[in-house]
């Protein structure tokens, strides 16, 4: 977040809050934005201008925390959104399977609920985050800035210890999320989506989402990693999520790529069975906890889109006749 915050405030954010808190034109600020201020303990206080300068410039500098806390609020709420519905729609137009909206199970309105479901989290979850991403931007964390500190090895090496320390976490606070109570309170709005697509990728409760999101804010306070290349990997990670949830089971069962990584084939299975593949990008957690469920051919839920088209000219003739044995395509066949 350091590093968008700082590129937003060199082009963006600086116009934007010497105009709305001119240094000055302090008396011509907006009342409710100096009246917040005011009301503020002492530790929040805009600092004093030390400096007269003839251009325009903010009261509030770049390192005052409420104005941090403004701005990565509002720019969190507009990545979020910019990503979801760009990734969110790629995945929906060219991966996503749209005969598997005529499952049974397929919800009325579903991908509508879906959208809602999620514009409606991600404040919640920003608030949420909040102060670990002030932490990162005040430099309590564990970013770095220059290669040297570490070296090429460690930065080539990190990325996979970004991703198998926070695949464990991930894996046993969404198994935490199916105990019978956190489950009802949490995590089964999440579940409402038995056949997903990809705009179920964020339509979380809150608390579900933030508490998922845990190990990734977790890790650069424990571990050292390059500021650039965490935001990149913060940026797969919201990918990843839309990813797993297009419902696409066409890795076949003699796949070695599904018994190593947790494809959406695995997470098709989990919001169709529940209580199997809790992963997020591997599938070593779950074969160490017991929770692993190999994709099949047989289990693909395009099945029963298949076996209902088939049945329907048999029961619109009168024929009770059980419909001929199903034989399962891949959309590209």
């Amino acid at each position: 977040m350091d590093v968008v915050l700082e590129f937003s405030d060199h082009y963006i954010l600086d116009h934007i809050w010497a105009k709305l808190v001119p240094l000055q034109q302090s008396t011509e600020s907006p009342a409710w934005l100096t009246r917040f201020a005011e009301s503020l303990p002492t530790f929040f206080q805009p600092p004093p201008p030390t400096v007269f300068r003839e251009e325009l410039v903010s009261a509030w500098p770049r390192s005052y925390i409420i104005r941090q806390m403004f701005s990565v609020t509002w720019i969190t709420l507009l990545g979020t959104v910019i990503l979801y519905f760009l990734f969110g729609c790629l995945s929906y137009y060219f991966v996503f399977d749209h005969r598997m909206m005529k499952h049974p199970r397929f919800l009325k309105n579903q991908i509508k609920m879906e959208i809602w479901t999620s514009l409606w989290s991600f404040p919640g979850m920003t608030m949420l985050m909040m102060p670990w991403f002030e932490g990162e931007v005040r430099g309590h964390s564990r970013l770095y800035h220059n290669m040297d500190e570490y070296g090429w090895t460690y930065f080539i090496l990190s990325p996979l210890l970004f991703l198998l320390f926070t695949d464990y976490c991930i894996y046993w606070i969404h198994r935490w999320l199916h105990l019978p109570f956190l489950y009802k309170h949490v995590h089964k709005p999440h579940h409402k989506w038995i056949i997903p697509t990809p705009f179920a990728s964020h339509a979380f409760h809150p608390l579900d989402g933030y508490a998922q999101s845990l190990p990734y804010h977790l890790f650069v306070f424990l571990f050292p990693i390059q500021r650039h290349l965490y935001l990149a990997l913060f940026g797969m990670v919201n990918l990843w999520s839309v990813f797993i949830h297009d419902s696409d089971m066409v890795i076949s069962s003699n796949s070695q790529v599904e018994k190593f990584i947790n494809t959406p084939a695995h997470h098709t299975l989990h919001h169709l069975y529940f209580t199997c593949n809790y992963g997020q990008y591997f599938t070593w957690a779950d074969h160490a906890g017991g929770s692993y469920r190999p994709p099949e051919p047989a289990l693909h839920p395009l099945l029963e889109v298949v076996s209902a088209e088939q049945a329907g000219p048999h029961q619109a003739n009168g024929d009770t006749a059980a419909p001929r044995k199903v034989v399962w395509q891949s959309k590209d066949e």
